[in-house]
């Protein structure tokens, strides 16, 4: 993402620790949050980084705190757009990740909804994922402005 992609951008990259999931969540908050959001939406907002973040944790990592997450954002009129990506294991069947339910790591008590709610909070949901290279997910919502809803 440049300048000349969006009038309004950031990116941010971290270890990959549980303990920066909620540090993600703040992040991509405090960028939407000139869009003046609804409640709802900034819960759909972090809940999907917090999704996408842990999935870079747990799957692209294998919880080794060497890994790094990166996350951009760019913000065009009323549509924020979010690319959350590791340099991890990729994933070797995409559709079968894709999956309501499934997950690779049941013994770490997963549900395997995470691609699930991405999609439904989403307007938008793009996974891409190489073995060996890592996985990006993109996703895209539109943000109702509360005034909208009030007028």
């Amino acid at each position: 993402m440049t300048q000349e992609q969006a009038k309004n951008f950031m990116s941010v990259q971290f270890a990959a620790l549980s303990e920066n999931e909620s540090f993600a969540r703040v992040v991509v908050a405090a960028f939407v949050s000139r869009l003046d959001p609804t409640l709802d939406e900034l819960n759909d907002l972090k809940t999907v980084v917090s999704e996408a973040v842990t999935n870079c944790i747990i799957h692209g990592y294998d919880s080794d705190p060497s890994g790094i997450v990166y996350i951009s954002a760019k913000i065009e009129g009323e549509t924020v757009h979010l690319l959350i990506e590791d340099k991890g294991k990729g994933i070797e069947d995409l559709e079968l990740a894709q999956q309501p339910l499934y997950t690779s790591k049941p013994e770490l008590e997963r549900s395997g909804m995470g691609f699930t709610i991405m999609e439904n909070f989403m307007d938008e949901l793009d996974v891409t994922s190489e073995p060996g290279r890592g996985t990006s997910i993109r996703m895209k919502k539109t943000i109702v402005s509360k005034k909208a809803l009030y007028n």
